[in-house]
């Protein structure tokens, strides 16, 4: 009977698919049927479900379905989490409205759906309004700017003649836009502004009054964002956000039966970055003036506690704390946890109303995070977390690399070694979760990942992982060069590497997407093939990531250098992107400490720490790298590696099974013939919708 059932749901939500594709204008695709009916299956079973779906599946649509007819069915909400909010503004703005219209006459009611983010997301009316003190003690958090105080108040002043810095003008445009938006979300204001504009009107979640004791509780955008997802039938939310509601039992996210996790290949980095604490002698220090410029108490053994932690630290290392805290960094950590209880005992909530509410709540808010932070370093040890210590790195132009300060300030960061048994508890364990990306596989295998989302082991839940496929033809579409010849490489990149980009950009007369592994190496390279190739050369950081793309897109012949974000974020099909360059192997940094203890923690085990930790890392980004490439079936082109160690090393076939299945050469002569020839033969003519 329930498999009857399961085969019902499954039909059902292919059909419904189906009508939605024709009403699209597109075309039906076997690797979108399939993961319709597993994630079907999956929300009917109330089974895990890790499936990979290649870039061209249309995968979006094919998890979007049957959350829809689940919504029709159950009536429970959905929720959809995304690591990028790129995918997010896709989803929201552009997928679903579009599916949702295809399908309206199919539905026997219509489908809400609501996109949920973090407070600090929005703008915060009270804060604008003066409700929070500023840090210089003037009224209105809106104006603490420091020399810009009195810009920024011209900027909100009438007649006066407008704001003369960048940053009087942008809080000037939010009083504005405050004025006319519906939403108060970052992200609906365009073009955007900086952050530190941003902070202006934008409060933490910690800072927040709450709506119990907010006077504009009723008009506050977050709230009313909470208000509609709980109401929504599918909500729509980043990695964050799910990482927050599963570890710390906060209700940021209503009550859902169904989660899925789009992006999966993100979710074990994005919820370690999400549930790690920081701490830091300026930290404290700023606490301390916040509480008794906001509370009028003591801070004398704050700062004591302060003086003592920032001389324990000047004797750390900067890197992983292999052995725990030293004798001395413990005491210090132990003295400011004792002084923060006492401040926060002394700053509680006083009779004040109005502005005074608010910076108290301020003032509260950092000694609370510095108490969390300071008990969760004592405790690291006992419960399997991971300290390190990090110093602002400075550049050093005789070997190209940079290095952090030995007397540069230091922040103490902590996190979890492994969010695997977390997840299990709060997000496995009672809701049924699809993860779902295009490079969620290594070769054939599953497992890499799911380890890492405490999908193995003793006590793991039962998984199932599929691999639905592309519809494109790799072999024939594309190439894949790895630089053999090119020495391994070192610290920056070097000369060698740098006339092969040049060789190769030379024959394919540009419509290259060169990603490096840092954003010096992205800048150096731009630097020098400026001086020898009369082509536009664009790099990342020299305007917003948007423009740089919709510029790299429109002009068939101009290049685009970037880092990480590039590797990931960048969808331009056609003649535009015919050459993508690796500069070498994505590894984690040898200094990243979450990846050295991870990997320590894997050979204590009796396992390859180097291949399950850095190797796999370094699959699944060179993966994404690679997939820059081939978007649509049209495409043509040439992923070339500068990296020799993928062709030398016997890693390499590892790392390479993770890949698109390109057709592969080490021949130089080969790969720029064929380069030439594409360049010659110009764009392929448009397909239809």
């Amino acid at each position: 009977m329930g498999d009857a059932v399961s085969e019902d749901a499954e039909e059902a939500a292919v059909r419904l698919l189906d009508v939605a594709v024709a009403a699209m204008g597109g075309q039906q695709r076997e690797g979108q049927h399939e993961m319709t009916r597993q994630v079907a299956r999956a929300i009917e079973e109330g089974t895990h479900l890790l499936v990979q779906a290649g870039t061209g599946t249309g995968k979006s649509l094919a998890y979007l379905v049957p959350l829809i007819a689940h919504a029709q069915e159950s009536g429970r909400p959905a929720v959809v989490a995304t690591a990028t909010l790129a995918l997010q503004a896709q989803i929201v703005g552009r997928d679903l409205p579009r599916l949702l219209d295809a399908v309206a006459p199919e539905l026997d009611h219509p489908v809400d759906v609501a996109l949920v983010k973090g407070r600090s997301n929005y703008l915060c009316k009270h804060k604008l309004s003066g409700g929070f003190p500023s840090e210089d003690g003037s009224d209105g958090a809106l104006f603490a700017l420091g020399e810009d105080t009195a810009v920024a108040h011209l900027a909100a002043t009438p007649g006066g003649s407008g704001p003369a810095t960048q940053l009087g003008r942008e809080v000037k445009r939010l009083r504005e836009w405050a004025e006319e938006t519906e939403t108060g979300d970052r992200d609906d204001l365009v073009p955007g502004v900086s952050d530190r504009a941003w902070r202006q009107v934008s409060v933490t979640a910690l800072e927040c009054l709450g709506a119990q004791k907010c006077p504009l509780a009723a008009e506050c955008f977050s709230e009313l964002a909470r208000q509609r997802g709980a109401e929504a039938d599918i909500v729509v939310t980043n990695h964050a956000m799910l990482a927050i509601n599963a570890f710390e039992g906060l209700s940021v996210l209503p009550e859902y039966d169904v989660v899925v996790v789009d992006e999966a290949h993100e979710l074990q980095d994005r919820v370690t970055g999400a549930v790690s604490a920081q701490l830091s002698v300026s930290m404290v220090t700023a606490g301390a003036a916040s509480a008794r410029r906001n509370c009028g108490i003591s801070v004398e053994a704050l700062q004591s506690a302060a003086a003592q932690l920032e001389l324990a630290l000047s004797a750390v290392p900067t890197g992983l704390l292999g052995r725990g805290l030293t004798e001395e960094l413990a005491q210090g950590i132990g003295l400011l946890r004792d002084a923060c209880r006492a401040a926060l005992s002394d700053a509680k909530a006083g009779d004040g109303q109005g502005a005074a509410d608010g910076g108290r709540q301020v003032a509260r808010s950092r000694l609370l995070a510095i108490l969390e932070c300071s008990e969760r370093l004592l405790d690291a040890e006992s419960n399997g977390e991971v300290v390190w210590v990090s110093r602002t790195a400075t550049f050093d132009p005789s070997t190209g690399y940079s290095a952090p300060a030995d007397d540069a300030p230091a922040t103490l960061s902590v996190a979890p070694l492994n969010v695997g048994g977390k997840l299990r508890d709060g997000l496995f364990a009672d809701h049924t979760v699809v993860l779902t990306s295009a490079t969620l596989a290594i070769g054939a295998a599953f497992e890499p990942v799911a380890g890492g989302l405490g999908l193995l082991g003793n006590g793991a839940p039962s998984w199932t992982g599929v691999d639905v496929g592309s519809p494109f033809d790799y072999p024939k579409q594309g190439m894949l060069y790895v630089a053999r010849h090119l020495p391994k490489p070192g610290r920056g990149l070097a000369r060698e590497a740098i006339d092969e980009l040049e060789a190769l950009i030379r024959a394919s007369s540009g419509g290259a997407l060169c990603l490096f592994s840092s954003r010096r190496a992205a800048e150096e390279a731009a630097d020098e093939l400026r001086s020898r190739l009369d082509l536009e050369i664009l790099c990342q950081g020299e305007s917003s990531m948007s423009a740089l793309v919709r510029q790299f897109a429109d002009e068939p012949d101009t290049c685009l250098f970037g880092t990480m974000s590039l590797w990931q974020g960048v969808d331009v099909p056609g003649h535009s992107c015919r050459l993508v360059v690796i500069d070498r192997i994505p590894f984690p940094r040898p200094d990243d400490p979450m990846m050295t203890a991870r990997s320590r923690a894997v050979a204590q085990a009796g396992g390859n720490g180097f291949m399950s930790v850095s190797a796999s890392h370094a699959a699944v980004r060179l993966a994404q790298g690679a997939g820059r490439l081939i978007r649509s079936t049209q495409d043509r082109g040439v992923v070339a590696v500068l990296d020799s160690r993928l062709a030398t090393e016997r890693y390499g076939a590892f790392l390479r099974s993770a890949l698109p299945p390109l057709w592969g050469t080490t021949d130089r002569g080969v790969i720029l013939q064929a380069l030439e020839r594409l360049a010659a033969a110009g764009p392929e003519p448009k397909p239809s919708a």
